[in-house]
């Protein structure tokens, strides 16, 4: 208690000395609380974000593995065997469904995709004036993407295994309800009719309101379209409802990517799954199947279909179990689990990871050069208080006490200085962060700007900071919604690290004066007094 009260009364003595002590303190506290808060800010998105969102996954096939799997099996020699590459295919629904099976899965949901033509009398929305199926083919063949034994022309069919000719309308059949995510997110909606039933074979159909006015149509008509690999095969639909894309909009590159108008959203038929499966399945039946004579390939007339499945889980921990459960389940090397929301959730953090680390560098800085300064400050102390050191000493007070009150002097002018520091830094963490986050996403926006730019292709510019990349290497820029904002980064672990900031900071600055303190002689100080 002596030792507290005659520390007490040594900060009030010398009180232009702790003034001064406690502004430092107080810009490192400040400072120290803005960064600890954006780091925690940072970690506090991503965990409660992470944990309260469902996930979705697809398991496709990993070429990439495969690749180095077939370099490694060449016997020294790096050859490619492509044949073997060509025979591994994508999982089929049944294949698919015996994954779902799986405790960490959710819920499972499939879709498929099969490409079709229009008629004279229904026609695509076309993105340009001067389109045409000859341009197109040309421009496949210039680009080299002709397949052997696949004739060019209309009806020409194609390789077994590839897509074939490319229609103008993109025809998906959804499993379910939840299939349909741009309905169950809002952005499309129906405006007229009903949708079509879950799990019917009836060739019953929904069709955008752009396709509808563009061709007349209204809900109770029915519409033609064709194989485009043998237009003699011909399909009617009936159109039972309209709904309306509110992002239904292209840009010339992606015109340019697409090749055909099949690309344009507007152009989009939505069926079930069991309609189009039967499409496919009497093209099928009805092919008419040829052989190259000269490559030995068969070309069918058939209508490919594309079929994709999602997996559904609670949180990104079922996500994880999900992946070790598969390849208990069979699921080979050949095969990977891949979620695009991580991936575009991970994006969205990028400007919020870059300033929290940005924020670990300035910590690190001002603590360093805060703790320097300290140090000095105590050492002048010390010096200029080594009478009274050597004072109390000689009457009997032992060095470990005399050290330990000059340590309570540091710790008191630490605390109250910390406590000012913490609601300062609290108040203000909050806006810094936001505009710090701000220029982050600004930069970020930028360099992805500077990215399509050089890849020549059109930028649209940002939108609140708002757009960014996602993908790898030949993938195209996609829209990515940025964290932009914070509603609270102080929090009680925050303040817990700053009051051990503020302990370390009074034990570093304080062990020069033990040091000190500890190799006084007493009676040495008296005699040589000035």
């Amino acid at each position: 208690m002596y030792v507290l009260k005659n520390a007490l009364k040594s900060v009030s003595r010398s009180m232009g000395r702790n003034i001064l002590i406690g502004i430092i303190v107080l810009v490192i506290s400040i400072s120290c609380c803005i960064g600890l808060s954006i780091r925690q800010a940072a970690e506090s998105a991503r965990t409660q974000t992470l944990d309260s969102m469902s996930v979705t996954a697809q398991i496709s096939v990993d070429r990439q593995a495969m690749m180095q799997q077939m370099m490694n099996n060449g016997n020294g020699e790096g050859r490619f065997d492509k044949s073997a590459f060509t025979q591994v295919s994508s999982l089929s629904i049944d294949e698919m469904q015996i994954y779902a099976e799986a405790d960490s899965v959710k819920s499972f949901y499939y879709t498929s995709t099969i490409s079709l033509n229009g008629t004279d009398e229904f026609e695509a929305i076309s993105t340009t004036s001067s389109r045409s199926e000859s341009s197109i083919d040309s421009m496949m063949g210039k680009a080299g993407m002709e397949m052997p034994g696949m004739d060019s022309g209309k009806g020409g069919g194609f390789q077994k295994g590839g897509m074939g000719v490319q229609g103008d309308f993109t025809i998906i059949g959804y499993s379910s309800d939840e299939a349909m995510t741009d309905f169950v997110a809002g952005t499309s909606t129906l405006i007229d009719g009903k949708m079509f039933e879950e799990g019917t074979e009836l060739l019953d159909c929904v069709i955008s309101d752009e396709l509808a006015i563009y061709n007349d149509l209204a809900v109770g008509d029915t519409i033609t379209v064709v194989n485009p690999n043998h237009e003699e095969e011909i399909y009617t639909l009936n159109v039972v409802g309209i709904y309306n894309n509110s992002q239904s909009t292209t840009s010339s590159s992606e015109v340019m990517q697409g090749f055909s108008a099949a690309s344009d959203p507007a152009n989009r038929i939505y069926m079930s799954y069991n309609a189009v499966q039967a499409i496919a399945k009497a093209s099928e039946e009805g092919a008419v199947v040829s052989t190259d004579e000269t490559t030995g390939m068969e070309t069918t007339t058939a209508i490919p279909s594309q079929v994709s499945g999602t997996y559904v889980f609670a949180n990104v921990d079922e996500y994880y179990t999900f992946e070790s459960e598969v390849r208990d389940l069979g699921l080979d090397e050949t095969y990977t689990v891949s979620s695009t929301d991580l991936a575009a959730y991970e994006q969205s953090l990028l400007p919020l990871e870059n300033l929290s680390q940005m924020a670990g560098y300035f910590l690190a800085v001002v603590f360093g050069i805060g703790a320097i300064i300290l140090v000095v400050l105590n050492i002048f102390n010390v010096r200029e208080r080594k009478y009274e050191i050597g004072v109390l000493t000689a009457i009997g007070m032992k060095k470990g006490k005399v050290a330990m009150q000059f340590l309570v002097e540091s710790f008191v002018v630490t605390l109250v200085a910390l406590v000012i520091g913490a609601g300062i830094g609290a108040m203000s963490s909050v806006p810094v962060t936001n505009t710090l986050l701000a220029s982050q996403i600004e930069a970020q926006s930028n360099n992805m700007m500077q990215t399509e730019a050089s890849f020549g292709r059109p930028t649209s510019g940002a939108m609140g900071g708002m757009t960014g990349i996602i993908g790898g290497k030949g993938q195209a820029m996609a829209a990515v919604d940025y964290i932009s904002n914070v509603t609270s980064a102080t929090d009680f672990t925050v303040l817990m690290q700053l009051l051990g900031i503020g302990i370390v900071l009074t034990l570093v600055a304080s062990v020069v004066s033990i040091i000190f303190i500890t190799r006084y002689e007493p009676l040495r100080i008296l005699s040589n007094r000035d």
